[in-house]
């Protein structure tokens, strides 16, 4: 007899030892039925057919699934160092929990991080650092003379998450941090639920391929239905999502089983039904529509600044809808650039780790393109991708954004503990689920109190760091204050490492960057694709 039958023969050994002991022993019924149970148990092993380990390894092969089962609340608790990031490290979430209970997050006896290591990050200080300025002047003003109602957003806001993706409670909370806090909260593409309108905090409403809360019947955009939540002086201003950074290019589906009441009604589709999201736009189909479709938006909302989302993929793409821009003298309000690195609720392998480019190379082109094509003084841009701390909304800040939003930091801040269940519907803080008991175990005022503080202590911090700097304002910030170790023995300036475009050089064919005159030669402000004679 193998070894590896050891386990199995035990298991009907001990249960017949039961068996024939139940009159000598009263706990002999314990070992018959646990005995024979497991023993039923390596039968069905053996004759199954869908796992190689069980029928090779009876009873005993099962272990192996039990450990993977709880691998990922082992590592993360006990083996995850502080620096991993999996996709945040306990050192990020640790400062996100701080500051959402009003700690200001000091450490004792100096920094966990390498700064010999390539790629460290650091501002650089200055010797005559001035009074700090007070976090609630960190505001900018969104909308140029095309816009009749712009608004005055802070730096550091609440990225799109989509009721349906979180819970009702915890869109209540974060709604509420936003209320206490003055600053925004974006909707997703789910749409704008009763849970958003609580609280009354500003909203940023985002419009994505569904058109979720302003579509007809057919699944095309409504511009009756739009106009009347758009109105709303709640909506703050409204995004059009062109793609998402954790699985740019790529639409979704609810399945019908998920559709319930409320999201049906939240986003105005027939319960029963799956609810798609398609992977592109109806409402235009080129660059020069797009520019139709934002002019419309406007009108239809009354004056409010609409913009537009987007992971950058193909370089052209985004190019031809700059020279639509300038084609048309339509220019958005906003550009948000989202990153590669941003998390959703459940996206393909392959998208999330192989499509669409990281955020602070969106950043960066888009910046350097509105700069050549002498736009960018009349379109703010704001950027998303893990952000958490106030040195990663400055880092940003340094090379070409706005303002700042965050996710993931905001669940954080609600009780999210990255158990990465978000998909499962199991979320264990009733963060990223729609059972109905699961999020009871969210408490709205105090997680809505959290919101707030982590908001307020983020931007206390980044204060901080600008006066170290010799700064007073986050619009102050240039790509010369950043410095990253790119060897053992050298540090550059940011402003060294990346490529700067002239106010513009696109249009005067000054540029000499290849990489920004190839793909200019490719854009095209009729279609999204390539033009052929390039």
């Amino acid at each position: 007899m193998q070894s590896r039958y050891t386990a199995f023969i035990l298991c009907i050994v001990v249960g017949v030892i039961g068996a024939l002991t139940l009159q000598y022993w009263r706990g002999s019924w314990l070992l018959m039925v646990l005995g024979l149970s497991l023993g039923v148990l390596g039968v069905v092993d053996l004759i199954q057919r869908r796992h190689s380990i069980q029928r090779n390894y009876p009873v005993i092969g099962h272990i192996r699934w039990m450990v993977e089962f709880v691998r990922p609340e082992i590592r993360q608790y006990l083996i995850e160092a502080d620096q991993d990031a999996a996709p945040f490290s306990r050192s990020q979430r640790a400062l996100v929990y701080q500051r959402a209970k009003g700690e200001q997050g000091e450490r004792p006896f100096g920094t966990l991080l390498d700064v010999y290591r390539d790629g460290y990050e650091f501002i650089a200080h200055s010797m005559s650092p001035p009074i700090h300025s007070a976090p609630s002047t960190f505001r900018i003003t969104i909308g140029n003379d095309q816009c009749a109602r712009p608004y005055s957003a802070s730096v550091f806001n609440i990225s799109a998450m989509s009721f349906g993706s979180l819970s009702a409670n915890a869109i209540r909370a974060l709604n509420k941090g936003a209320k206490l806090g003055g600053f925004s909260h974006d909707t997703g593409e789910g749409s704008i639920s009763p849970y958003h309108r609580e609280y009354g905090g500003d909203i940023v409403w985002e419009i994505a391929s569904g058109y979720f809360g302003c579509r007809g019947s057919d699944g095309r955009f409504d511009a009756d239905r739009f106009a009347v939540q758009a109105t709303n002086d709640q909506v703050k201003m409204i995004e059009i999502k062109l793609s998402q950074g954790a699985k740019p290019g790529h639409g979704g589906v609810l399945p019908a089983s998920k559709v319930s009441k409320e999201i049906s009604e939240t986003r105005g589709v027939p319960m029963g039904e799956d609810c798609i999201s398609p992977p592109r736009h109806s409402a235009f189909s080129t660059p020069l529509e797009m520019m139709t479709f934002i002019t419309q938006l406007r009108t239809l909302s009354g004056g409010k600044p609409v913009g537009f989302k987007l992971c950058i993929g193909h370089p052209w793409e985004f190019m031809a809808i700059v020279k639509a821009m300038l084609q048309t003298g339509v220019t958005p309000d906003f550009i948000v650039v989202d990153g590669a690195e941003g998390g959703t609720g459940a996206a393909p392998t392959e998208f999330s780790d192989h499509i669409g480019a990281p955020m602070r190379e969106g950043l960066l082109f888009v910046n350097n393109v509105l700069i050549g094509a002498g736009l960018r003084d009349r379109i703010k841009i704001g950027v998303a991708g893990k952000i958490v701390s106030a040195f990663d909304i400055a880092s940003v800040l340094a090379i070409g954004a706005d303002w700042a939003n965050a996710a993931r930091g905001f669940m954080f801040a609600i009780g999210c503990v990255q158990s990465l269940s978000c998909n499962t519907n199991h979320c264990p803080t009733g963060v990223a689920t729609q059972d109905k008991v699961r999020q009871t175990a969210l408490d709205v005022p105090d997680k809505g109190e959290r919101v707030f503080k982590f908001h307020r202590q983020t931007l206390r911090s980044l204060a901080d760091m600008l006066a170290a700097a010799g700064l007073t304002h986050p619009d102050e910030l240039g790509p010369h204050h950043l410095v990253r170790r790119v060897s053992a023995t050298q540090v550059k300036q940011f402003s060294e490492l990346h490529t700067f475009l002239q106010p513009g050089e696109l249009l005067t064919g000054a540029c000499e960057q290849t990489f920004y005159t190839a793909n200019w030669a490719r854009a095209c402000a009729e279609r999204f694709d390539a033009a052929a004679a390039a």
